[in-house]
């Protein structure tokens, strides 16, 4: 199963308290007070893990509570602190507060996710970077023991503090695949097909529409070492930018990727016109996401080894007047052309 949004409630530990205590030896029946401080509790710590896919952990333990700092001791002895709890995720994730007004609102225990398009999520961190740390709640200071407050007015202090509480909050994890360039196109127009040739990623093909059900990221290997990454999401239909069909779920992948790859089913078999199938996707992205809608692109005019795809390849591109990448799933000096066109395109190509 792939989960790419999950709701956690994060709880970092409260400080131990200070110890108030006497030093009271053989030698040393009246000592001075010797209550040592308390530990700092842990905190909830988010780290990058580039091993790790996706949030499916967190859908079945979703309650992250760090220890509490342990209580200060005598002869001046410090607690020890509570030890941190580590939220391994996937580059790409996102993390947001949950503000407490729509905690309170909903069910209790209710730790369903909530809609990307949720305005009022406070955006608290982005985790990109391989190891990349973020404290999403400290831990809570240890209290002093009554050592700390003697003074020359004041020589057996009985005084000594709490531990300051943790901090706590409920939080949504939602990854954003990274990748150099995303695959975008109508279901069953062969974006996975494609996804297997160019890379070794093995994602279920059949001949209907929504065989890719959760996003796939293959890697390009070229003979000078260079990787590049290719997302592939489920094929997207109309008002997906709405939400349809899961659109927003998918969509959100290809955010980050740097060139887009729409690919057209140039065949036609499926009943549509290539053309609309292309002004549709464009139309799409960029109601989704106006930048997206700019970000650079190429236009994969794919299944061109079967017979009706010739003709419409002309039509295509007496409408688009743009240059197009025509392609055959079975055709090795296509694969080999599309790799070096995508190469060239990203070396063009600024970061996203």
């Amino acid at each position: 199963m792939f989960v790419d949004r999950v709701r956690i409630v994060a709880r970092a530990g409260n400080g131990g308290p200070g110890a108030c205590s006497f030093l009271r030896e053989k030698n040393m029946p009246d000592g001075g007070p010797d209550g040592g401080n308390g530990g700092r509790g842990g905190s909830v710590v988010v780290v990058v893990d580039p091993h790790v896919n996706n949030l499916i952990r967190y859908r079945y333990s979703p309650h992250q509570f760090a220890k509490n700092g342990a209580n200060g001791g005598k002869k001046q002895m410090s607690g020890k602190s509570g030890a941190d709890i580590l939220v391994t995720v996937p580059p790409g994730t996102v993390i947001s507060r949950i503000p407490d007004e729509l905690i309170q609102t909903a069910a209790v225990n209710d730790l369903t996710p909530m809609p990307s398009t949720t305005e009022s999520l406070e955006r608290v961190a982005d985790m990109v970077e391989s190891g990349q740390r973020f404290v999403l709640c400290a831990g809570g200071r240890g209290g002093r023991g009554n050592m700390n407050f003697k003074s020359s007015t004041n020589q057996a202090p009985r005084r000594y503090e709490e531990g300051e509480e943790g901090e706590r909050g409920q939080f949504q994890l939602e990854l954003k695949s990274i990748a150099d360039a995303g695959l975008v196109g109508y279901p069953n127009a062969g974006k996975s097909t494609l996804l297997s040739r160019l890379s070794a990623a093995h994602p279920k093909i059949a001949p209907y529409p929504f065989t890719t059900l959760e996003p796939m990221i293959g890697v390009i290997e070229y003979p000078d070492f260079q990787r590049v990454t290719v997302a592939d999401i489920p094929g997207l239909i109309e008002g997906a930018h709405e939400g349809v069909g899961l659109g927003h779920e998918f969509l959100r992948h290809i955010e980050r990727c740097r060139v887009l790859l729409f690919v057209v089913d140039m065949s036609g078999q499926e009943g549509r016109d290539p053309r609309d199938d292309f002004a549709q996707l464009r139309k799409e992205v960029s109601l989704y996401q106006k930048e997206l809608g700019e970000r650079p692109y190429l236009i994969l005019a794919n299944k061109m080894d079967l017979p009706e795809s010739a003709e419409n390849l002309k039509k295509f591109k007496r409408k688009v007047r743009r240059d197009v990448v025509p392609i055959a799933g079975d055709r090795d000096e296509d694969i080999a052309n599309l790799k070096a066109v995508l190469r060239q395109q990203l070396l063009e190509t600024t970061p996203a």
